[in-house]
């Protein structure tokens, strides 16, 4: 593993472009793009104001960046580095901005979720879509970029409508069996809509692309519902992660529950793999040193490692009880992620904060569990191959493979903290992301077999 030395980095906005030549940071109002190998600049950018999103479009010709407090959106050419574009909504306010598939249409959404204003790069024209819902994820497109769905809120009523995006013309409209919308997502083959409900609520619709309602699942009734789902690369299984510390698979013939997972404080189970996190103190004679040493020396040499045992089962891990009383309580599955070969799920129960979960989707068992030292920040499956990237808001970078379980320090001066990465589309490198800073940390191809 090599890594390279920290960039200056704000709002965690580093992506790297989706054809995986560029990578694309911000600090403050400036933009800049690097060459992924040699990480050198290739353009910098000016914004009007202090960058707050990025994305690139699909084809990586392009990349926006929205100033959400003034209501600005600014569009770059890669190509033509003298070109921009700068989209103002005005009076009307902006809380989201996205590209749409073909890398030409940007869709913004004015404040209040008054409306969705799309705007083409091309012939420069403006389309409205009306009565966009306010909830956490109201716009979803399918993976092939042929269809997009949009929740609506209307007469105190949720609706979907269904538009083709190549002409943004109407194809379905119809009204959902939700109290409260909260989200909606495509399965990856495009073919189903999954609509959830506010976690008041437990419910989960599944609609056709005609708009038919195929099923609905409740799991129970009386207590908060649905925190987040994920569905599989294959759209074969569909995981509902809820605040009652349950993951629930439904499988994709029937719609039915094939299996749920729990996540206990004990783990008894003796074919269950635990790796815990120890650290292991610096061996370090400190009368050695004569001299005070440089800081970079001194955070390497003190910084303390951390390597993995595996424990003997039954092991109980650290589980914080909730506080009724607050409003978004820690509890409940957080975080759900589908390995990209189908094979594995990665979750993270909220009252456990310091674990990772891994299930075998094959066995339908839970196959290993990661026992951290900190609370996980962050976790993303390599895009490629089942290896997983972890982090926890110290200056290690954690991965599991089905082979084995690896801590590797971050060798950097000073403090920096990871509590995000990405990984490169080609999953031979990714960026570490804290607060203030990022690095590029490189990956050997042939470690993971």
């Amino acid at each position: 593993m090599d890594f390279s030395e920290l960039f200056k980095l704000s709002g965690l906005l580093g992506r790297f472009s989706p054809d995986g030549k560029c990578l694309a940071s911000c600090v403050q109002y400036r933009l800049i793009i690097r060459d992924v190998n040699t990480l050198q600049i290739l353009q910098l950018y000016t914004c009007l104001d202090q960058i707050q999103y990025i994305e690139w479009s699909s084809d990586s010709l392009f990349i926006l960046c929205a100033m959400y407090k003034r209501g600005i959106v600014q569009v770059w050419s890669l190509e033509q580095p003298d070109w921009h574009c700068k989209i103002d909504e005005g009076s009307a306010g902006l809380v989201a901005s996205c590209w749409s598939p073909d890398g030409r249409h940007i869709l913004n959404t004015t404040e209040f979720h008054l409306r969705i204003t799309v705007w083409s790069l091309c012939t420069k024209s403006v389309s409205y879509i009306k009565y966009p819902k306010a909830c956490q994820q109201g716009i979803a497109f399918t993976k092939d970029g042929r269809y997009m769905a949009v929740a609506e809120r209307r007469d105190c009523k949720d609706f979907v409508s269904l538009f083709v995006c190549s002409n943004w013309q109407l194809l379905r409209h119809f009204d959902t069996e939700t109290q409260d919308l909260f989200g909606i997502e495509w399965a990856p083959n495009g073919c189903i809509l999954a609509v959830w409900d506010t976690c008041l609520e437990y419910k989960i619709l599944l609609y056709s692309l005609d708009g038919r309602l195929l099923s609905t699942y409740q799991a129970y009734e009386w207590s908060l519902g649905i925190k987040s789902i994920a569905w599989s690369p294959s759209s074969q299984f569909l995981a509902i992660g809820s605040y009652d510390e349950k993951v629930r698979i439904l499988n994709h013939v029937t719609w039915k529950k094939i299996t749920e997972f729990e996540h206990p404080a004990t783990v008894t189970n003796t074919k269950t793999i635990v790796y815990k996190e120890v650290e292991k103190s610096p061996s370090v004679e400190t009368e050695r040193f004569s001299f005070p040493p440089t800081r970079a020396l001194a955070s390497s040499v003190f910084s303390t490692q951390s390597k993995y045992d595996i424990s003997q089962v039954p092991v109980s891990f650290q589980y914080i009880k909730p506080v009724a009383d607050r409003a978004n309580p820690k509890m409940g599955i957080g975080m759900l992620a589908f390995s990209p070969d189908n094979c594995f799920l990665a979750t993270r129960n909220d009252n456990i904060p310091n674990a990772v979960w891994i299930w075998d989707i094959q066995k339908l068992k839970l196959f290993v569990v990661l026992e951290q030292l900190c609370a996980i920040q962050s976790f993303q499956w390599d895009p490629r191959q089942p290896r997983l990237a972890v982090c926890t808001g110290n200056s290690k970078v954690y991965l599991w493979s089905p082979a084995g379980c690896v801590s590797v320090q971050v060798p950097t001066e000073g403090d920096f903290q990871i509590v995000s990465l990405c990984w490169h589309p080609s999953g031979d490198s990714m960026a570490l992301l804290s607060k203030d800073n990022f690095c590029v940390c490189y990956l050997e191809r042939e470690e993971v077999k």
